[in-house]
């Protein structure tokens, strides 16, 4: 990245060191739990270049875009960053922004934690799934569950004051089944547990910058456990729903492949486009089948036997070509691994025993 020089020296070397600035602490033989605190602001930046800086950012994990107002006006944007040995706590106040994670996002980093925002001011809409148009709204403060392994794209019409709590996946995924369904999903302060989390939360915005190492550790600790239970208690609940979702969701991808096996680009990147499913459990549908991509080429073997049999006068190569398959060689190979024998001996095997 590359940084205007107009930038003041503390927030030109925070930005410079974006690849460091989640780095867990390591433990060491100290008294009390390490926590790193760092505070990001771009009040003291030239007005043109507020928003800019607020973007160079977020860079690391996030795309935020700058509109013409916010370089004319200047930008409201700062964070409080408090990183724990396993976990970093965040709270940002900000003017009206919007910020996204793509799916291109996605693959040039490695970021794959789970975040819960709090909506603590401001209207924040969070958008999961650009297919269906499936939005979440934080108009009163709630728990706003994202797997960062997933695309999303979040407006904030207002100004906005949210915390968030960037978990590790294997906190999340052992206390939730299927962890990626909850992307998305936000939990309301309307049971004993979510009030009692919000107590919790209000306290926490009160006390923490004053708190000593390990009484902050305790505190956000403490917090995002009782979240995590809440989330885990609303998927208990749903269980049984989701997984029949997710049966009939797995039949409607498959009659979408038999329907499509002579597209070319039939691919699980073609198919993560046509469904509101998430990477990983799409795969995870497909495992016993040997992977998504296995069966999709299983689908089309299949395919081809049924037309060398179907259209005895099309040549092999062209049946090959039709269901995808890159040459006429890769064609044989794979059908002589899946039926051991070459196409042309099935064919003439089918016309042996009457069926052309």
């Amino acid at each position: 990245m590359s940084l205007p020089k107009d930038y003041s020296a503390a927030v030109s070397q925070i930005i410079a060191s974006a690849g460091q600035r989640y780095a867990f602490p390591t433990a060491e033989a100290a008294p009390s739990p390490i926590v790193i605190r760092q505070h990001f602001t771009v009040a003291n930046e030239a007005i043109p270049l507020q928003a800019p800086a607020w973007r160079d950012y977020v860079d690391r994990i996030l795309d935020s875009n700058i509109s013409r107002t916010q370089l004319t006006y200047g930008f409201r944007g700062e964070i409080d960053s408090y990183v724990l040995k396993d976990m970093v706590y965040l709270e940002s106040r900000t003017d009206p922004l919007a910020q996204a994670r793509a799916l291109a996002r996605i693959s040039r980093d490695n970021v794959r934690d789970y975040i819960f925002h709090v909506a603590v001011e401001g209207i924040i809409e969070t958008e999961t799934d650009a297919i269906r148009q499936r939005k979440s709204a934080q108009f009163v403060p709630g728990i706003l569950a994202l797997d960062m392994n997933q695309p999303m794209r979040m407006v904030r019409p207002s100004y906005a004051r949210v915390l968030a709590f960037f978990l590790p996946r294997s906190m999340v995924e052992a206390e939730i089944p299927d962890a990626e369904s909850i992307h998305g999903r936000v939990v309301a302060y309307t049971s004993p547990l979510t009030r009692l989390i919000l107590d919790h939360l209000l306290a926490l915005c009160r006390h923490l910058p004053t708190m000593n190492g390990t009484d902050a550790d305790h505190a956000i600790r403490t917090c995002a456990q009782l979240i995590i239970a809440a989330f885990s208690k609303q998927a208990r609940l749903s269980n049984g729903a989701r997984a029949a979702a997710q049966a009939a969701m797995f039949g409607k991808i498959q009659r979408y492949i038999q329907d499509n096996l002579y597209q070319k680009d039939l691919s699980p990147e073609y198919i993560l486009l046509a469904f509101p499913v998430s990477r990983p459990t799409l795969y995870r549908m497909f495992e016993r089948e040997g992977g998504l991509a296995a069966y999709i080429r299983h689908c089309r073997l299949r395919e081809a036997a049924a037309e060398l049999i179907r259209s005895p006068w099309r040549a092999i190569s062209e049946v090959a070509y039709g269901l995808g398959f890159n040459s006429a060689s890769d064609f044989t190979r794979a059908f002589r691994r899946a039926y051991g024998m070459a196409p042309q001996d099935f064919r003439g095997m089918a016309g042996e025993m009457g069926y052309l």
